[in-house]
């Protein structure tokens, strides 16, 4: 008889056990696939929000637990403008709204109507706002579609009837699904008169991105770079937070289930002292009934891996439905979330297995034999 047959062989007359080992592993697959799933969801949000405004970088005030929290005021965005190397840096100021239950996180974008073009909006329908309007906003098409709207149309939102009078295009989604109003507009709805929230900076040809992002962050430390969606994290604590979580939890689930399948395994090795003896008494080597030991939890590990990804998929399409996370969390499976999942599962299986594999190769194959 195989190896294999003899694996597959003992989980089947353990069939209870096996079930539990791999269940097990199922829900410490499913804890680390999910968060790493809306940590990438996360950071994939952020990368649309910085892709916007169509620029080589974007400037954020350091340090912030949320991005919008972000606040840059007019004599920052200055210094940067006339930072040696920058073409351009447009100010925007962004707010997000509970617009209806069907739109919880509802972007607005303040920015001035001069920067439209510069800032990467096609104006689609209709026409920019004024600089001064109190009552006037462009709708994202995609917005405008799921809202209903076309250009004349009212929308009440920051507590008045706004007037929809262009609708206009990012080539983003995020963006697309938002709203712009006038800078000043904004900024005297929330109380911030010159504050913004992210400059979208555009480097002169012939400069170095990075020393120009160095100039910027040396000569005011209050201020931070971001080039891509991996280093959002440097203004956003929120996602470092959610990204460590999602480590943590790595750590803890294969230490933590290492225990379970080690714990379930000792048992299985001490009921099946006999047969193990006999084993050896025929010829098998210590080395074979390693693996014999280790390959049984290697299955299950593979098995309650599969499981627990299905589960992830459950478990976080559950979340996305409740009322408080519904267009708030948005999980991103990636290819790393499923590979850091299959090394949970085996790194649980291989370590909880090896104490229960070297004690039943070290069974004396007599002293076995007479076990009760």
């Amino acid at each position: 008889m195989s190896l294999i047959s003899v694996v597959m062989s003992n989980l089947w007359a353990k069939k209870f056990r096996s079930v539990g080992i791999a269940a097990a592993v199922a829900l410490a697959v499913m804890t680390v696939v999910s968060l790493i799933a809306v940590s990438s969801g996360l950071e994939s949000s952020a990368a649309q929000l910085l892709e916007i405004g169509k620029s080589d970088f974007t400037v954020e005030q350091h340090g912030i637990s949320d991005i919008f929290y972000s606040e840059i005021h007019q004599s920052q965005l200055r210094r940067v403008e006339t930072t040696p190397g920058v073409k351009s840096a447009i100010g925007v100021l962004l707010e997000n709204v509970r617009l209806n239950a069907s739109n919880p996180f509802f972007l607005e974008v303040g920015i001035a109507p001069q920067d439209l073009t510069d800032f990467g909006v096609t104006v689609v329908a209709g026409h920019p706002y004024a600089a001064d309007a109190g009552h006037d906003l462009m709708l994202g098409w995609r917005a405008a579609q799921d809202l209903g709207l076309k250009v004349g149309g009212r929308l009440f939102v920051n507590g008045s009837w706004n007037t929809v009078v262009g609708i206009f295009s990012t080539g983003i989604a995020y963006g697309d699904l938002g709203s712009m109003f006038p800078l000043s507009t904004l900024q005297a709805h929330e109380h911030a008169p010159g504050t913004m929230t992210l400059l979208f900076v555009k480097v002169l040809g012939g400069h170095s991105v990075d020393q120009v992002e160095a100039s910027i962050t040396s000569q005011d430390r209050q201020l931070a770079t971001i080039t891509t969606a991996a280093q959002f994290g440097r203004a956003d604590q929120n996602i470092t937070y959610l990204q460590a979580a999602a480590t943590g939890s790595t750590v803890l689930a294969i230490l933590i289930g290492a225990v379970i399948v080690g714990d379930s395994m000792l048992l299985s090795v001490f009921e099946r002292t006999r047969e193990l003896g006999l084993l050896r008494a025929i010829g098998w080597s210590r080395t074979r009934v390693v693996r014999l030991i280790v390959g049984e939890g290697l299955i299950l590990a593979v098995l309650g891996s599969a499981i627990g990804v299905v589960l992830s998929f459950v478990a976080t399409a559950a979340l996305q439905r409740l009322p408080q996370l519904a267009g708030i969390l948005h999980a991103n499976f990636t290819e790393g979330a499923f590979w850091r999942g299959l090394y949970t599962g085996l790194g649980m299986a291989l370590i909880g297995a090896l104490y229960p594999a070297l004690r039943a190769a070290n069974l004396a194959p007599l002293k076995a034999l007479s076990h009760e």
